[in-house]
């Protein structure tokens, strides 16, 4: 079996003609925790969406290596006003091997348990959504994730609005599933976890700023240049100029009638 999760060739994602991810490349080893880290706007939820399939790429290549992935979304991208119960959302971490409407076996039920159990929500099952917390929230959908037995986990800001005794659960929880060899990528904003609990950061800025251990990406420096990378973009623009400076054309951008306008970059 390959070492190797995923690749990333050129790899580029964006929304209506504008680029929020440039020209990706690398690989992501198999049995890895990295931090994806960069400023609002540096396009690490774009990038975990790309991942997933949600987002088709501008240009290049995400090549993948595994069997199954399991997404979890912000918080805030969720309905919590649906009427549901924990139960009904936990069990979603059954559909890739079920189906939506596939049958539920005695042992799926009692796996559930289990994970409820493991996330601290044992008999919660017929509580409201719109009742819990945020932090039971979270562990909820934690227990969704570990039913859906991925190869890869994509994690956008798990720790948001979550109180320091879930986050330590959580993390806890992560790294036993990278203990059983499953690769986990974890949209973070906090540096202080980043450096306590990830071996290897991603930190972007629309591009590529550094991509590697974290002791070695998270100095100031790196940091110092992502926020003038960020500062740097152009809204407006349609192209890279980095791309335009390789090969004389870039991204299309319907609403454009000129080349010369371009992302200056810092």
């Amino acid at each position: 079996m390959s070492d190797i999760c995923l690749e990333f060739d050129n790899f580029t994602l964006g929304y209506q003609g504008h680029a929020a991810v440039h020209h990706l490349s690398g690989r992501v080893e198999r049995g890895s925790l990295t931090a994806v880290v960069g400023a609002n706007g540096s396009g690490k939820s774009t990038l975990l969406k790309g991942i997933a399939g949600i987002l088709k790429p501008i240009s290049g290549h995400c090549t993948a290596h595994f069997r199954r992935l399991a997404y979890l979304p912000q918080q805030s991208e969720l309905d919590r006003s649906f009427p549901a119960r924990v139960i009904d959302l936990v069990s979603l971490g059954f559909w890739q091997r079920r189906g939506l409407l596939g049958w539920v076996t005695p042992q799926d039920r009692a796996g559930l348990s289990a994970c409820l159990k493991a996330v601290g929500l044992a008999g919660f099952e017929t509580r409201p959504l719109d009742s819990l917390s945020g932090g039971q929230m979270q562990r909820a959908l934690f227990a969704r994730t570990m039913l859906q037995d991925a190869d890869l986990i994509l994690l956008d800001e798990p720790f948001n609005a979550v109180d320091d005794r879930t986050i330590s659960d959580l993390i806890t929880l992560i790294k036993a599933w990278v203990a059983e060899g499953r690769t986990v990528l974890c949209v973070l904003h906090d540096h202080a976890l980043v450096h306590q609990y990830f071996p290897q950061t991603m930190l972007l800025a629309r591009k590529l700023v550094s991509w590697g251990k974290t002791v070695d990406v998270m100095t100031p420096d790196n940091l110092i240049r992502a926020r003038g990378f960020q500062e740097a973009w152009d809204e407006n623009a349609g192209w890279c100029e980095e791309r335009l400076t390789e090969t004389g054309h870039g991204h299309p951008h319907p609403e454009r009638e000129s080349l010369k306008e371009v992302v200056r970059l810092a």
